[in-house]
């Protein structure tokens, strides 16, 4: 039952990705995070300063290794790539942050052409492609930096290098403060939107880059049909948006870090989630996520707390997928990946080693996402919560939509009674249904550890057409098992006479 309502969600995804490719509303996507240089090798040709196992130096990630997986990233019901910097870097730059050249692609990633093929094969797929902007640093190695005319371009590095920040220790900081920075910055944006025609920037450290800066970038940019988002040099601050930013969506570390807390343990409770989401949701539309490449992988912070994998994850995307934001997931979780630090984070991915299990949770998770509206453009409150169980809602006036989460180890319940007698809730992850009992309320319960997401239906009552069915079929089965004792019976007598 289940995989056959996985493949009809499924069917009905293309017609849902038409939609959104023509209304291009970025609360409709679900943003697949690429690390270049870490995700997969394409094209064996280039293996000049490509070593495995260093991981402070190129690991053979190339833009052809990701046109190649395109089919794997549509798989999992993600609609958009957010690809890492790939311009031009100094030598074993392959974070993408050592730039050298704005213009050119970094030839360890490939060339222009494989860029252009990249997207071009993405969009053939509806899948849509951002790259990373990366405004506020360059490599200690590029022109500029030696350039007299241009020693106002520059301001003193205030970040301390560490850990995988480790980079800055080689780059320069560039002043966007200096309106000359910016015409030459925004000169840039423009050539890699109009030559590779991409679909939108995810603007690196945001929280590093001068205000006045970010407002000129962002209504330079601002369209219907090109998305501008921003994330954060480290988890440590978040990005100040005022009101002439126009960003559509912005990572808040805040709620990652709850997000984190919250879900690596049993018996912590899940409004705390709502309450991070409430204060992210103030400043900006939040990216949803719960790991970068910069620390520990959520799914080994699960592993250390003797957590099931697929269990936790359930309840992540169960969160992810339907609180009111943009769901961003970074390469790997849906294997799962391990990584204790970010050298481990970083490692290529294990494309051969996935889980059908999280699989399935992915596949199941995205095709609800896509398949109601309401997930992405609801208002979105919390309705109940018990202990460490939470029911949320989404509503747009048409289409009500309920998410329970539990995240205690033990079964726990909520009842509700603002909906109407003649309606059930129908259950999409496990087929609960749930409806009035006679004391007019709706009970919505769920094991331990476990997400449901319920849609609002006509109470159907009890299918008695199928109750008649399975009972006939139990009824001939009897008959069946009867008449076959009784023949072996009549053999066995005509054996011995």
């Amino acid at each position: 039952m289940k995989r056959l309502f996985v493949l009809f969600i499924a069917s009905m995804f293309f017609f849902t990705n038409q939609v959104s490719a023509e209304t291009n509303n970025i609360r409709e996507e679900l943003i697949y995070d690429i690390f270049v240089d870490r995700f997969n090798n394409g094209e064996a040709s280039i293996q000049e300063g490509v070593d495995v196992e260093d991981p402070l130096t190129y690991n053979g990630g190339d833009i052809k290794g990701i046109t190649k997986k395109v089919d794997h990233i549509r798989t999992f019901g993600f609609t958009t790539i957010s690809l890492s910097s790939v311009m031009k870097n100094a030598e074993d730059g392959y974070h993408g942050y050592w730039i050298e050249d704005f213009f050119e692609v970094e030839e360890q990633f490939g060339t222009m052409d494989d860029l252009k093929e990249l997207v071009k094969e993405a969009h053939s797929k509806n899948v849509k492609v951002m790259l990373e902007f990366a405004p506020n640093y360059v490599a200690n190695t590029h022109p500029f930096v030696e350039d007299d005319e241009k020693s106002d371009w520059f301001i003193e590095q205030d970040v301390e290098a560490k850990d995988a920040l480790y980079w800055l220790d080689d780059v320069e900081r560039l002043d966007l403060a200096n309106e000359d920075v910016q015409d030459y910055l925004l000169e840039v944006a423009h050539f890699w939107k109009d030559e590779f025609n991409i679909d939108g920037f995810n603007v690196h450290a945001a929280d590093q880059s001068d205000t006045a800066f970010l407002e000129r970038f962002t209504n330079e940019f601002a369209s219907d049909d090109f998305y501008l988002v921003a994330n954060t040099l480290s988890n440590d601050h978040d990005v100040q948006v005022t009101e002439d930013m126009v960003f559509d969506a912005v990572v808040n570390n805040q709620l990652l870090e709850t997000f984190q807390d919250i879900l690596i343990k049993p018996d912590q409770p899940v409004s705390k989630l709502f309450e991070a989401w409430e204060q992210a949701s103030e400043e900006a539309l939040p990216l949803l996520t719960v790991d970068n490449k910069n620390g520990k992988r959520f799914s080994h912070m699960m592993r250390e707390n003797g957590r099931d994998t697929i269990t936790v994850w359930k309840m992540a995307l169960a969160f992810l997928y339907t609180a009111e934001g943009v769901p961003f997931i970074y390469q790997g979780s849906e294997l799962p990946m391990y990584g204790k630090d970010f050298e481990e984070n970083q490692w290529l991915m294990q494309f051969n080693s996935p889980d059908p299990d999280l699989e399935e949770v992915y596949n199941r998770l995205s095709s609800i996402r896509l398949e109601f509206p309401v997930l992405a453009h609801g208002d979105y409150e919390e309705v109940a919560t018990n202990d460490y169980l939470t029911l949320f809602k989404r509503t747009d006036g048409k289409d009500d939509m309920y998410i329970a989460i539990n995240n205690g180890s033990e079964s726990k319940s909520v009842s509700i009674t603002e909906i109407d007698s003649d309606l059930q809730l129908r259950g999409l992850l496990d087929d609960n249904t749930v409806r009035e009992n006679k004391d007019g309320e709706f009970v919505v319960g769920i094991p331990r550890e476990s997400a449901e997401i319920y849609m609002v239906e006509d109470n159907k009552g009890f299918n008695w057409l199928l109750i008649g069915f399975v009972v006939g079929v139990f009824i001939l089965f009897i008959i069946f098992v009867i008449m076959m004792s009784r023949k072996q019976k009549q053999r066995e007598h005509k054996k011995h006479a």
